[in-house]
């Protein structure tokens, strides 16, 4: 069985997305027996290429969890179409993935509603504001993909799919 990918998806790939796949491939790491599932991240007006922003890569570090590596991806059809699962910040990337490339639209979910947090659906930007807004988004972030982490695990182990 070929890995499941899971694809985060923000504006410019340099903070929300990257944050929220090194938070799961930190927590997904930390399962045992569970299958094997690959977390991507790419921004729709992302400069590939690029590294996370200051502000993620000190909330990351503080965290424990590296984004040094990282490089900002372009999203493009190609990678959307390898995605199992796409989880977007807001609305506004839900509905630009929806409209550009209708195909992919029952895979495409906001982070947040995914994990099963109604209130408050969209991560707030933090690009270009205070470190403590860098943390309130990791904060969010990390919170969602807990319950993210939790909803694949039961899904893939009862079902070996994504749901």
């Amino acid at each position: 069985m070929s890995a499941k990918i899971i694809l985060f998806v923000c504006t410019g790939n340099t903070c929300r997305s990257p944050m929220a796949e090194a938070l799961f491939r930190h927590e997904w790491g930390n399962r045992s027996g569970v299958p094997e599932v690959q977390a991507l991240s790419a921004g729709l007006a992302a400069a590939s290429g690029g590294p996370a922003s200051a502000g993620a890569r000190a909330v990351m570090r503080e965290a424990g969890i590296g984004l040094e590596g990282h490089c900002s991806t372009l999203l493009g059809e190609a990678l959307l179409s390898e995605a199992h699962l796409v989880l977007v910040m807001s609305r506004g990337h839900r509905d630009h993935l929806q409209q550009h490339f209708p195909g992919a639209a029952g895979k495409v979910f906001l982070l947040k509603e995914y994990a099963g947090i109604t209130e408050d659906p969209e991560i707030g930007d933090p690009y270009g504001g205070t470190l403590a807004q860098y943390h309130q988004a990791y904060e969010e972030i990390r919170k969602a993909v807990a319950g993210v982490v939790s909803r694949l695990e039961r899904s893939l182990r009862d079902e070996n799919s994504i749901r």
